[in-house]
């Protein structure tokens, strides 16, 4: 789905806008988080729902890790920071390299390797070294919330999921912690539409 297809810009925007503050003028922010968690999954899934999987494996993992990492006790913290950061890597290189390797091993080697054409899932390169700065961060002891579902807001947000920037947990979350943003504001709202548009027409 993209920022400026009518199905985003006439449909997806809006509902989502309108149910996240009818949720949010309740109070249950956590409920609001959630639907936006699920209709970011769904903004991603939108182009192919097959790589849906693929972001959810690579947030649990990264979630996981990023526990294992903040325990400032542990001994092994840096060889698991490698670990994850050289399994992050590994899974971009496979989708974004593996099909020209084995192309250029064929025509160097003479060989007949043959392997199924891999396309290359939306946005992993952002979600991708946003995580590894997850780890970073909770490898300095930079991270001090731990929440599974604001995790999976921080990594599917979908203003930023496809086109960036890459942002530091931190920088996001304490964002989600302010009360007034679960509150509908048509000055905030108006100031949001006219920069949204500006970028709407240099797209077009």
């Amino acid at each position: 789905m993209l920022f400026n297809s009518y199905v985003f810009l006439l449909l997806f925007l809006p509902i989502t806008l309108a149910v996240f503050y009818s949720i949010g003028a309740t109070g249950r922010t956590r409920a609001a988080n959630s639907f936006l968690v699920v209709a970011s999954i769904f903004f991603y899934g939108w182009w192919n729902p097959v790589y849906v999987g693929l972001i959810a494996l690579s947030i649990g993992f990264n979630y996981g890790a990023g526990l294992l990492l903040a325990d400032r006790k542990r001994a092994s913290r840096r060889a698991l920071l490698i670990v994850g950061i050289a399994s992050n890597l590994g899974l971009l290189a496979w989708f974004k390299y593996a099909n020209f390797f084995v192309a250029n091993w064929n025509d160097l080697a003479g060989t007949d390797l043959h392997l199924a054409k891999i396309v290359l899932p939306l946005a992993i390169s952002f979600f991708t070294f946003q995580q590894i700065a997850y780890l970073v961060d909770a490898y300095r002891g930079e991270t001090h919330e731990y929440d599974f579902l604001h995790y999976c807001l921080f990594v599917t947000f979908f203003p930023q999921l496809i086109a960036g920037p890459i942002v530091h947990h931190k920088e996001m979350l304490r964002q989600f912690e302010a009360g007034r943003i679960y509150r509908f504001e048509p000055e905030r709202l108006s100031v949001g539409t006219t920069i949204f548009f500006i970028g709407l027409f240099k797209k077009v």
